[in-house]
């Protein structure tokens, strides 16, 4: 997956001149919380965060009153309080390599820019996060089955042939390592073979099953006794 394939394309922008007041107005009518700063040629010169104006004007411990405060935002501009030093992505890169920048960057945003550092999309941690309930398959009407998985050659192979075989259709795969349960494989199918019987064709196959839901029609998750 790529950053442009979850990435907000041709994001609203502001100018560094505009007045604090006039771009708290945008976020707050679009309901986002930031915008990226760009000149008269689009390329990137800041960012601005709902955040940042709260921190910068004072408006969780002021005095002020809301007429006074809103005064001092009319008077200020967005170059006056942007962040200068904004850590951007590109189009192209890999989804898991924002996502671990804005990790390490300790960061919720990434404005997305061209070779000419020209804005092009903006991606979120929002964005992170439905990539991922995406990947897995979270809203999508099939059941997920959650296997211990054995640390040698050929075992996915074992495994996804039993579904082949019975003609369930893979839809995500994914494998999980920790320290508590070992290595996991999480399996997401759909077909014509109920919950029980897949189930019960696994761990006659020696598959240890830790746990099965299924996601209905509606959205909703119904999770199923795996037993011994």
């Amino acid at each position: 997956m790529y950053v442009k394939d979850h990435m907000t394309a041709d994001p609203i922008t502001v100018s560094g001149d505009m007045m604090i007041s006039k771009a708290v107005e945008i976020m707050r009518k679009n309901q986002f919380h930031r915008l990226p700063v760009t000149d008269s040629k689009g390329k990137l010169v800041g960012l601005i965060t709902g955040g940042l104006v709260e921190e910068k004007s004072g408006s969780q411990n002021t005095s002020l009153s809301i007429f006074e405060l809103n005064y001092l935002l009319s008077r200020t501009m967005v170059s006056d309080i942007m962040i200068k030093d904004v850590t951007t992505t590109h189009a192209d890169v890999f989804l898991e390599e924002a996502a671990q920048l804005m990790i390490d960057r300790e960061i919720a945003v990434l404005p997305v820019v061209d070779d000419e550092n020209r804005v092009i999309g903006i991606i979120t941690e929002k964005d992170i996060f439905q990539a991922f309930n995406d990947l897995l398959g979270h809203r999508h009407k099939g059941t997920r089955f959650i296997i211990h998985c054995e640390d040698h050659p050929g075992f996915l192979v074992g495994v996804t042939k039993l579904f082949a075989d019975n003609n369930a259709n893979l839809e995500s795969l994914a494998v999980y390592h920790s320290e508590s349960r070992g290595t996991e494989l999480v399996l997401k199918a759909t077909g014509e073979i109920s919950v029980e019987n897949m189930t019960d064709i696994l761990k006659k196959a020696g598959y240890q099953i830790t746990g099965v839901a299924q996601t209905l029609e509606d959205g909703s998750v119904q999770h199923y006794p795996v037993g011994d």
